[in-house]
């Protein structure tokens, strides 16, 4: 098979289209057989020996490819030959084949075709984890995203807009600039003509941002800084531009702020139940047409070398992609993707009660979250998890058909088991190191949830008694609703033990 291999240390330029042996699957692994692989800045820097992680050589670039999988170890169960997946391999996409560890490939939705597979995990899984869980970004703040025309920036302004924040795009050129106003940028910077501080001045009438996403670093860098509102988060993404900045450290003193490191290849081993929640959000985004990724170019394996170059000279808007071989895409099956409401990614702003304080609080209400997605993957991981194949829950074709909208229905446990994600976005409990869900005292599904909904809880502390041992139970009253639907999803009431 053909790989572009780096045998030795350098620039683009460097690699070679070389004829190698195909991979061979071990216990753990999945071989694939590459269609599309995206093209992302840490392959300049892993073949400079620059990145955090640093292969033996000789090895290929690409760290992110969509394409069908050719054979399993003996231990995969999750994925099949002939299944259409998504991959996060870390190095070697730049080939025909490539072997993976299971862990890190998953099924691709139907109706995603593999250009889109092979654009999304790295900037909108990036974007999505700095964002929604390091900067907690809440609804009408500001955000300033620096390299806003690179792949990871307009996937920041993107979803930044999505989740209610006044986007600050600022970058290189005018054209990038206006992919950015495409994406949703309400302001824009061009920072090789305007003075960057003076125009966040202007913007913000001297309060500054909230949140700064910076995956650039270099002379910017202290700039953004400067010009941080009060308790803002600075986000360091990465160092595109070659240069690490050093921050005065009197900058956060006397701003209040936080500098917020992301790295979202360790976030994704370190808290992976975390991290595919956010992969399930971002499919929903997808699938609904929230979001789109803007591909800049198409280029060949033969040409992939190229596709480094330019992403190292700057002159990428959006995502490049290389196509590994001659094929057509399918005509999608899966349905339309009907327009929603744009979703408000939970904010992070539990009630916060010592364990002391639970009696006062019986019959509070403790408010509603926000809107959460539930899409097919996560209805398909409940029934491998369970074993429950029913094909009101699985079979989409025949669902069309025969179902209600014309849609899959999740698991009515599945919707149950969201109480307790629903319920830390509610409330934090202070001085408790182990809390176990152990019971119902009611559960009652008087609405299906269909494939794509959108569903949030509204709780309420009902009851605290003390329990041997030293522990204290608390009872949980729980209705989920289901957007545009009269009758909740589920009504019930945990049993929760808490120590």
């Amino acid at each position: 098979m053909k790989a572009l291999l780096c045998t030795e240390h350098g620039l683009p330029s460097a690699l070679r289209l070389t004829d190698v042996p195909e991979p061979q699957a071990g216990p753990g692994d999945v071989v694939i057989r590459v269609r599309a692989c995206g093209v992302n800045f840490p392959d300049v820097l892993i073949i400079q020996n620059k990145y955090q992680f640093k292969p033996t050589l000789p090895f290929s670039p690409g760290g992110e490819v969509s394409g069908d999988v050719i054979a399993v170890g003996e231990k995969v169960k999750h994925v099949k030959a002939g299944d259409r997946v998504v991959a996060l391999c870390g190095w070697g996409g730049f080939a025909e084949q490539v072997v993976v560890q299971a862990s890190r490939v998953f099924p691709m939705p139907k109706g995603m075709d593999y250009l889109t597979g092979a654009s999304t995990l790295y900037t909108y899984g990036t974007s999505y984890h700095a964002l929604k869980d390091r900067a907690q970004l809440k609804k009408g703040e500001t955000v300033l995203v620096l390299g806003a025309g690179g792949g990871v920036g307009l996937g920041a302004v993107e979803l930044a807009g999505l989740m209610g924040a006044t986007v600050i795009a600022a970058a290189s050129t005018d054209e990038k600039l206006k992919a950015c106003a495409e994406k949703g940028a309400v302001h824009l910077i061009n920072y090789s003509t305007e003075d960057l501080r003076a125009r966040i001045k202007e913007i913000t009438s001297d309060k500054g941002v909230d949140v700064v996403y910076d995956p650039i670093g270099g002379t910017l860098a202290t700039e953004a800084l400067r010009s941080m509102a009060w308790k803002g988060r600075y986000l360091v993404v990465g160092f595109a531009s070659g240069t690490i900045p050093q921050f005065p450290a009197n900058l956060p003193l006397l701003k209040g702020c936080s500098i917020v490191g992301v790295f979202w290849g360790s976030f994704a081993e370190r808290e992976p139940q975390q991290s595919l929640q956010n992969f399930g959000d971002l499919l929903g985004f997808i699938k609904s047409g929230l979001i789109k990724q803007k591909i800049y170019k198409e280029y060949r394996l033969e040409d992939a070398a190229s596709a480094l170059d330019d992403l190292l000279n700057r002159k990428v808007t959006g995502k490049a992609i290389v196509k590994v071989g001659e094929w057509k895409e399918e005509p999608a099956q899966e349905e339309k993707a009907v327009s929603k409401p744009k979703p408000a990614p939970s904010s992070g702003n539990p009630l916060v009660l010592s364990l002391a304080d639970l009696r006062n609080h019986v019959g509070t209400s403790l408010g509603v979250t926000e809107w959460f997605t539930v899409t097919q993957e996560m209805i398909n991981d409940f029934a491998r998890a369970t074993h429950d194949y029913q094909w009101v829950h699985v079979d989409i074709e025949r669902a069309k058909n025969q179902m209600p909208g014309g849609k899959t229905i999740a698991h009515g446990y599945l919707t149950l088991s969201l109480a307790s994600k629903f319920f830390f976005e509610l409330l934090k409990i202070e001085g408790v190191t182990t809390s176990i869900n152990y019971g119902l005292n009611k559960a009652r599904f008087p609405a299906s949830v269909k494939s794509g909904s959108r569903i949030r809880m509204t709780g309420k502390i009902t009851g605290v008694e003390e329990m041997a041992g030293g522990g204290t139970k608390m009872l949980l009253e729980c209705i989920i609703e289901v957007e545009g639907e009269e009758k909740p999803a589920y009504v019930g009431e945990l049993i929760t033990a808490l120590y």
